[in-house]
């Protein structure tokens, strides 16, 4: 969304950050790994969404935040309950996996850093290079973690922060 608001809109965007993004969705992608794991995650969200005794959003939780704790686990249940009904967060990952925006990327103009967890299991590592390659100008960190963001607690983090501080005060 926020790739095609940057290409709709540049008078708007001075500057871009993506953490763990894509451009294809798994259904797109061409993979039948990225298709039974896209399928996967809608059983896992069907079965669990909210619910912090689910063993399905415990398996969920762990492909996004494997180093979650168990507070951080139903601190992630308590903010999907919030978010979202199960039947809306089933919608938004369908459309999130059947996206297709190759075309935009070469028309955003806004300056724009791509970060990346090296180890990330929702979305795949080249998927983020990917980005940065086809948005011209911008520019790919990679970020050695194995959560889709990375958690305070853990070495990636001051590098997550350090990058994004830098790349915001950087002159237009």
């Amino acid at each position: 969304m926020a790739i095609a608001h940057a290409v709709r809109y540049p008078e708007r965007v001075s500057k871009l950050v993506l953490n763990g993004g894509y451009a294809v969705g798994a259904n797109k992608r061409g993979s039948l790994r990225d298709r039974e794991i896209s399928q996967a995650y809608l059983t896992l969200m069907r079965h669990g969404w909210g619910d912090e005794h689910s063993s399905f959003l415990r398996s969920f939780g762990t492909l996004y935040f494997p180093g979650a704790s168990s507070e951080e686990s139903k601190a992630l249940a308590q903010l999907q309950r919030m978010a979202m009904s199960a039947e809306a967060a089933l919608k938004l990952r369908n459309v999130c996996a059947d996206v297709d925006i190759l075309e935009l990327l070469p028309r955003v103009t806004a300056p724009t850093l791509v970060l990346h967890s090296t180890h990330d299991n929702a979305v795949p590592f080249d998927e983020g290079r990917r980005l940065a390659a086809l948005i011209p100008n911008a520019r790919f960190v990679a970020l050695e973690s194995q959560n889709h963001v990375p958690m305070p607690d853990e070495p990636a983090w001051p590098q997550f922060v350090a990058e994004i501080e830098a790349f915001l005060a950087e002159p237009e």
